[in-house]
């Protein structure tokens, strides 16, 4: 009898062991050997109001001495379909109910007349709208906001079903941006607010877009990390105000690298930032909704030094800024809608500007930069639709491509 108990002890426990075993085995494989989840294609189920990839870039036709049309020409030459200009508060109402639309009427119907598509950046109040000691800053948030919604109406109302989309603000994370004063997150969901409503009561149908954000490594009355202001949008409400996120992607490093690969110095420091932000929509139960970068680029800049430490040449700009569409049509669609390259230049820039050395063309008209080239000739994507890459060392040779790649 001992002996009988003695082996059904030992069985037990072998069965219970192979149990163990067997479970635990299991547990691996079901955490190891499916498919690794990815937040990003989990949240691809978006119907976004952009194509993906839409192809836009940002231009400077205000002031721009008659080169609009050939500008324009060279943006379909591209197969582009959206061109991003600013509609500048200071410039359409330089006095406080004095309204100047010249410059906007011509330049929109020059975009109509070739087919194209207008996403307007909305700011750059005038100095007579902001608070007294914000006069002299780069953009300055507004002392009354009805005046800034007026802006937002009277825009919206002129232009009602010709404008594609409305990016409301650029980079309030940054103090230069901000009337030199410390950034204010819930200050600009107020702003964003009133422009929304004003805009959604005269032209439902127009896509809002909230502004694009600065990466950088400060944390401080000078600039607040994209990240953290971000956040800090979603706890104030902004979502409810806009269709679709607005961020912004410069190139400070290969555009394969991402925020947690040993090669990125920082975060920050990597176009794939993009995906720490959609992160946090995640988080927020935002995955619906989609995003639109609204700059990204590479600069070529030797001269001023804040640039200098992370210029490209002119070569790798060109490389790069192919390898970043690549990366995003096999890693973003269709949560990535909208993608605005930087720039078309101002033809007044000068070597000494920051932004002579992001353009794809030469900013004295002399000619394409190699970036314009292989951007014109490269693989587009558009939904279903695609343009093969051509082989060409010239954009000469895309001149019967005369139509955007996703035309509505």
């Amino acid at each position: 009898m001992p002996e009988i108990l003695a082996f059904t002890r030992r069985k037990l426990v072998a069965l219970a062991l192979v149990y163990l075993l067997v479970t635990a085995f299991g547990v691996l494989a079901w955490r190891y050997l499916q498919p690794r989840w990815d937040p990003f294609k989990a949240s691809a189920a978006v119907d976004g109001p952009f194509p993906s990839l839409t192809y836009g870039i940002h231009t400077f036709l205000w002031w721009d001495g008659g080169d609009v049309g050939a500008h324009l020409d060279l943006v379909r030459l591209m197969s582009f379909s959206h061109v991003k200009q600013t509609f500048a508060w200071r410039d359409i109402e330089p006095q406080r109910g004095v309204w100047d639309w010249k410059q906007a009427d011509r330049i929109l119907e020059e975009i109509e007349r070739r087919g194209l598509q207008l996403v307007i950046r909305l700011g750059q109040a005038p100095s007579w709208a902001r608070m007294p000691g914000a006069e002299i800053a780069r953009d300055a948030p507004p002392a009354n906001l009805s005046e800034f919604s007026a802006y937002c109406a009277a825009v919206a109302q002129r232009y009602q079903g010709r404008i594609s989309a409305y990016q409301i603000w650029n980079e309030p994370n940054l103090s230069r941006e901000w009337g030199d004063q410390p950034p204010n997150p819930a200050r600009y969901v107020d702003l964003l607010a009133v422009c929304s409503s004003a805009i959604r009561q005269v032209d439902p149908a127009a896509i809002l877009i909230s502004a694009g954000l600065a990466p950088t490594g400060n944390n401080d009355d000078a600039a607040l990390p994209d990240d953290v202001y971000f956040d800090q949008m979603y706890r104030n409400g902004f979502q409810r105000y806009i269709d679709v996120v607005g961020a912004h992607a410069p190139g400070f490093a290969p555009p394969e690298i991402g925020p947690d690969d040993e090669e990125a110095a920082h975060r920050w420091f990597t176009f794939r930032r993009i995906e720490d932000l959609r992160k946090i929509m995640l988080r927020y139960g935002d995955e619906a909704r989609q995003m639109a970068i609204m700059e990204f680029g590479y600069t070529t800049d030797r001269v001023n030094s804040d640039y200098q430490w992370f210029s490209v040449t002119e070569q790798q700009q060109a490389d790069y800024l192919e390898r970043a569409y690549e990366y995003a049509i096999a890693n973003w669609r269709p949560w990535i809608g909208l993608m605005v390259l930087i720039y078309l230049p101002d033809p007044a820039w000068q070597p000494n500007d920051e932004e002579y050395w992001w353009s794809i063309l030469e900013p004295d008209g002399s000619g394409p930069r190699p970036a314009y080239i292989t951007v014109a000739n490269m693989r587009k994507v558009c939904g279903d639709y695609v343009i093969p890459e051509r082989a060409s060392d010239s954009p000469v040779a895309l001149g019967e491509v005369t139509a955007p790649i996703c035309p509505s």
